[in-house]
Parts: C-alpha cells; sequence; structure tokens
C-alpha cells in the first residue's frame, strides 16, 4: 500500500501501516542524533523541560547541513543518518514520549517491542541528501545549536517527504531482520 500522511499523524495513521508499505509525509518533523538523544533523555531524567514537542512527533535520523541567509536557515543537504546508532537509548525515548514515527537509514536493533502499538521506522534510502531537501519547504525552528549544525535538533516543514519504506510497523514486523535472517541462512549453507 501506499499512504501520503499528514501531521499531526493520528495513531490510527501508524497502526494501519505494514511493513513494506510506501509513505509520504507532509508537515513537520524534528531531526534528531546521537547527541539530541542523549540531551532529552538527560533533560527528561533532570525534571528539566525540552524547548520542543515529541509527544505524536515524527523524528528524522538526520544531521543536515544548513546555511543562514541573513536570519533564515536554509537547507544544503538533508539525507538520513544511520539509526542503529540511536537503537540503545529509543526504547528509554519511547517509553518517556509518544513519538509516532522514526525516519532514518538502515534499520535498527532491540527497538520492535518498544515500537509496539505505537511508533513506525520508516527507512529513507541513503545517498537521497539532496532529494530529501527537496521536499523539505520550511526551517521553522532551531534547537541546542550549541550540540553542533547535525546534533541540534531542526523542525522542518517537509511536503510529499518520501518515498519511505515502512521498515518496521507497530506490529512488530521488521524487514530489516526479515532480510538478515534470508542472509544468515543463504550464507551459512556455502
Amino acid at each position: 500500500m501506499e499512504y501520503n500522511l499528514t501531521m499531526p499523524l493520528k495513531k490510527e495513521d501508524i497502526t494501519k501501516l505494514s511493513a513494506g508499505d510506501i509513505v509520504h509525509l507532509n508537515g513537520t518533523i524534528l531531526t534528531a542524533r546521537d547527541e539530541a538523544h542523549a540531551h532529552i533523555l538527560e533533560k527528561t531524567e533532570n525534571g528539566k523541560e525540552i524547548p520542543f514537542g515529541l509527544d505524536e512527533s515524527v523524528i528524522y535520523h538526520c544531521g543536515p547541513l544548513m546555511r543562514k541567509i541573513e536570519d533564515k536557515w536554509e537547507i544544503v543537504a538533508a539525507g538520513p543518518t544511520t539509526s542503529a546508532r540511536m537503537s540503545k537509548m529509543t526504547p528509554e525515548l519511547l517509553d518517556k514520549y509518544n513519538v509516532f514515527a522514526l525516519i532514518g537509514k538502515g534499520g535498527m536493533t532491540n527497538v520492535t517491542e518498544a515500537m509496539q502499538d505505537k511508533c513506525v521506522y520508516l527507512a529513507f534510502t541513503g545517498g537521497c541528501a539532496a532529494l530529501a531537501s527537496e521536499n523539505i519547504i520550511n526551517v521553522k525552528e532551531v534547537h541546542w545549536l550549541e550540540l553542533g549544525m547535525p546534533e541540534a535538533v531542526w523542525v522542518l516543514e517537509v511536503e510529499n517527504f518520501g518515498p519511505l519504506v515502512v521498515g518496521i510497523d507497530a506490529k512488530g514486523n521488521d524487514l530489516f531482520s526479515k532480510i538478515d535472517e534470508k542472509a544468515r541462512k543463504i550464507y551459512s549453507g556455502l
């Protein structure tokens, strides 16, 4: 199936998705890489507020390259980064916040149970920085720029963002695990 979804997403939007479905997104997404994830969890643990909402959000594992022209930020490149680096922090993040979707490349491990009935992983093909940039129509805000440009949290408005493939659905189906399992069977027989 193919879906064109608009944020804010509803729970029904993500629970209807199945591994292998194609998705395009419209609305607001947030970027967050390793340092941003660690910063979010640290602030939460210390009872401090974060300056952006994560409930019902979409997090894009991306360290964009930006340029500032006058007082406005513009995207230069915004391709997906390897999501596996965030796997260790994701279960805790999903326990504390009602994040509906994660976008990145390469899949994630140890997250399927934490995503059950509440979150999906949307895979974006690596090397698509230019394609992704074309579908980001506005840089709305930036938070924690002191972490560095790629590690800051960028609030982006997207239009027809994708194509994204549902790599892990909210039912526990994981395309990456299935491919890994098939490959292991093939190579163990050699």
